[in-house]
């Protein structure tokens, strides 16, 4: 197993001098009079700074650390036989005719969604503020879920608080208006809530002043085992959160640290989210009230803490019927973690499905109700969309991806501004031009929107195109499965190419997989 480099880093923008030695990462040779290029070495000059990927708001990390299975381990089954969803003829049986739609959701309210991937938890990071215009209506017009992160009420500077509650957000107003904008009757959006956000009371604002149909408790996610967390440039923005109840390291009122930040010494502040105690009790009630101030919606999204933990989401998930359980492993993606942690805490993403798999499994099998549930930690193409849908057929019927839909939204977003510095407005024909050389969704979105489509910006275009690949490539898999529709997927369309992954996952070894059927034939 290749392990993450414990002292150097392109998150962090460290290196070594000379090669490291294996165990500590520090070089071999530590030179005295070296200025400083490794982890160890910038922390004596930054110290707490060098936690975090940087810089931060320009980012998304992932883990580097080569964890011993993963989706690559697994290989797709294909077969010449039959078809399973449209009749067995090769004039039928094409693989644009596989239906990618899912339904989700509880026993009374279902989310009906186009294709089986959404986006998730674009919440109070810099990068997630910025890029939320082209998610949100990308999102909209694909029909998928958009959850809208935590802390985006307590973050915004324009917002009034009254009596510790918030009253007026125009930050999270305008992440609702513009999905609703776009809005075409599939998907839903959703609004986390933490602790910070329930103190504020974010759900009862979101859902009754904005119209959110949906909250997502927040347990957790897959990058980190602690709150929520940005950080902030201006010692007026610390003192602001502060002031509105966040836990602000170092302390902003501090004169001592007030000094070093005028001196340049002290760069920037953390602003931290504290941690949710989760017990049963607690859940079931804020559930039940979430529902009784009017959400449609209400989910989970729980992170890759320890397996006792996972069956605590499932068998709560369970008890309250929820609609959706997210179930975020190790390794995937963040705005804002500590980089170390992000690679060695946490279950990662194959191991944690396979887990999720056997529990759902066991309520199951005792007749209890079993949640809707998606996945999410690292997916980004359509194999791994496949192959996470599959192994956990038949209850897992979605995948969650925050980073890679962000990476999309940047590109797109990027090349938009390199057309803007060329040909000027983009209601120009010039840029309009432009879009539809550089784009190959646009023609598609110009032809559904008309006149709209100078509305559309570049990000939202890049997340489009890249969702329509993820679907095509999709539909090919299927099709070569000979399965057409996702409520066929089932955990024998996998096979483990490890005996290591056979064991975790209980996905059979490619040299026993389907050999019971292949011996039948033989006689």
């Amino acid at each position: 197993m290749t392990l993450s480099k414990p002292n150097y880093s392109a998150a962090t923008v460290t290196t070594t001098r000379v090669a490291p030695a294996p165990i500590s990462g520090i070089c071999v040779t530590c030179v005295d009079g070296c200025p400083g290029y490794c982890e160890v070495g910038r922390s004596a000059l930054r110290g707490r700074e060098v936690i975090y990927p940087k810089p931060f708001g320009k980012v998304i990390a992932g883990s580097e650390k080569d964890y011993p299975v993963d989706f690559s381990h697994f290989n797709i089954q294909g077969t010449c036989v039959g078809a399973v969803g449209v009749a067995a003829d090769p004039d039928k049986a094409v693989f644009h005719a596989v239906d990618l739609s899912v339904e989700i959701g509880g026993e009374k309210n279902k989310i009906k969604m186009k294709v089986p991937f959404f986006t998730g938890a674009l919440g109070s990071t810099e990068i997630a503020r910025v890029n939320w215009e082209g998610t949100a209506v990308a999102v909209a017009m694909c029909g998928a879920v958009l959850v809208c992160g935590e802390n985006v009420c307590g973050m915004d500077p324009e917002a009034t608080i009254k009596n510790g509650k918030i009253v007026d957000s125009p930050e999270l107003a305008r992440r609702v208006k513009t999905y609703k904008d776009w809005y075409n009757g599939y998907g839903a959006m959703l609004v986390q809530a933490n602790v910070e956000d329930t103190r504020l009371g974010v759900p009862e604002y979101a859902v009754q002043s904005l119209g959110v149909e949906g909250i997502e408790i927040k347990w957790g996610q897959g990058a980190k085992d602690i709150g929520g967390e940005v950080k902030l440039p201006t010692l007026q923005r610390a003192l602001q959160l502060k002031q509105r109840g966040y836990i602000v390291i170092p302390d902003p009122e501090n004169p001592f640290v007030q000094e070093s930040h005028k001196l340049g010494g002290i760069t920037e502040f953390e602003r931290h989210s504290r941690l949710g105690m989760v017990d049963e009790e607690s859940f079931l009630k804020e559930v039940e009230r979430f529902r009784k101030i009017g959400a449609k919606y209400v989910t989970l999204k729980t992170g890759a803490y320890k397996a006792s933990d996972l069956a605590r989401a499932v068998k709560y998930a369970s008890e309250a019927k929820i609609d959706l359980l997210t179930v975020d492993g190790a390794g995937g993606g963040t705005g804002m973690s500590p980089w170390r942690m992000m690679n060695e805490w946490g279950i990662p993403t194959v191991y944690l499905e396979s887990m999720l798999y056997k529990f759902l499994k066991r309520l199951d099998e005792k007749g209890e109700y079993v949640p809707s549930c998606a996945i999410a930690g690292g997916v980004s193409l359509e194999d791994h969309v496949f192959k996470a849908l599959a192994l956990g057929a038949p209850y897992v019927k979605a995948i969650c991806m925050g980073r890679a839909t962000l990476t999309a939204a940047m590109v797109g977003k990027t090349h938009g501004q390199l057309m803007a510095e060329s040909f000027g407005d983009g209601g120009s024909k010039e840029y309009q031009e432009a879009l539809l050389r550089t784009f190959a969704g646009a023609a598609q979105l110009k032809e559904k929107f008309g006149e709209d489509f100078t509305r559309i910006p570049p990000a939202a275009i890049g997340i489009y195109t890249y969702y329509d690949r993820l679907a095509t490539g999709l539909r090919q898999m299927m099709a070569g499965e000979r399965k057409f529709a996702l409520q066929y997927l089932e955990r024998s369309d996998l096979m483990s190419l490890t005996r290591e992954a056979a064991d975790v996952s209980g996905i059979p070894y490619v040299m026993e997989a389907d050999m019971a059927a292949a011996e039948k034939i033989l006689g």
